[in-house]
């Protein structure tokens, strides 16, 4: 398995590589390795190279990152929530996070037109969307499985926020508000900046490894509930566990970057058809996919028209065809 991981590496590297170089203002790989050397070794950046250095740092480099943090922050959030509810069609919005988060964005944009405001409101929503999940299930915890109450309790959550969602876009101005709103659901990268990067990279790297660390247990949660508990595993924090991580790692992506879809739900499928079930095996691949992903689908959004694509309709029409043919290919998709 290394040597498939390191391909993986490998492929995502050439893809940030190409992804600094694409653009409006096209960077030859000469220009690229000049840029590079003069950075390095010599510390002397003339005029034309400070121009590079400036496309590079202020705006190619921090929306790069952004893909490959969200990209894989996504397909593992979907695959550990789909491991641990032992059902192929979860995905990181089953809680109602994603909701939840489109609500708080909205509230934001219509009322205080700020962006930090904007991001604070989705991340916060997101998160009550999810504890309003929990509470529903606390209150039938002990009338049915716990794992279906917990999937009701987060649509009956998404299904709130939605509503909300829908009065806020019914009730905001629709000349300067309601565009706004409509554009930020739609999801883009073009926003991010490299000093909100520096801030929220370190809790989604910690997120991820933290899901790929428990990913054992989830293999013994794939079994039953109750086969776990007489393994001896704490089936509740192990739960508990996922369902804060995950939630949290969604939360900031969907604040960052708006609504993009599909990526935790194709992308655990997809890897399953390379790697098998082994969810020690498979979490890390989801990371590596879902980051070379998200970022080749943001390069599509750049470069296919004059105008830049919004991300989240992009991994949409290439996603569903996607999961189409991983569902027809192979039977352990549904497994």
């Amino acid at each position: 398995m290394k040597a498939f991981y390191i391909k993986l590496v490998l492929i995502l590297l050439l893809c940030i590589f190409l992804s600094l170089s694409l653009g409006k203002y096209p960077i030859s790989f000469e220009q690229m390795f000049h840029y590079l050397y003069s950075l390095i070794v010599s510390n002397n950046l003339n005029e034309s190279l400070q121009m590079i250095d400036n496309i590079i740092i202020e705006i190619r480099l921090p929306r790069i990152i952004a893909a490959v943090l969200i990209g894989a922050a996504y397909a593992v959030s979907g695959a550990s929530f789909q491991a641990m509810f032992i059902n192929p069609l979860v995905s990181p919005g089953i809680l109602g996070v994603l909701s939840g988060s489109a609500f708080g964005a909205a509230l934001a944009i219509a009322f205080f037109d700020n962006w930090f405001l904007t991001q604070f409101f989705s991340f916060t929503f997101g998160i009550l969307a999810v504890v309003f999940a929990i509470f529903v299930t606390m209150l039938y915890q002990n009338r049915a499985n716990s794992s279906l109450i917990l999937i009701l309790g987060g649509i009956i959550s998404g299904s709130a926020f939605s509503t909300l969602l829908s009065i806020v876009k019914f009730t905001a101005d629709p000349y300067e508000k309601l565009p706004s709103i409509v554009y930020w659901l739609m999801g883009s990268l073009s926003f991010i900046e490299l000093n909100q990067i520096i801030i929220v990279s370190i809790p989604m790297l910690l997120g991820i490894l933290i899901l790929v660390g428990v990913s054992k247990y989830l293999n013994i949660l794939s079994f039953s509930e109750e086969e776990a508990k007489s393994m001896g595993v704490n089936t509740k924090l192990i739960k508990t566990i996922v369902i804060i991580v995950a939630t949290l790692i969604s939360a900031i992506s969907v604040s960052l970057a708006g609504m993009i879809g599909w990526i935790g739900l194709i992308i655990p499928h997809f890897a399953r058809l390379l790697v098998g079930a082994n969810n020690q095996v498979l979490l890390p691949t989801c990371a590596l996919l879902g980051a070379t992903f998200l970022l080749i689908v943001d390069n599509f959004s750049r470069m296919l028209f004059e105008f830049e694509v919004p991300i989240g309709i992009l991994t949409s029409v290439i996603g569903i065809p996607i999961f189409i043919f991983v569902l027809r290919s192979s039977k352990k998709a549904l497994q």
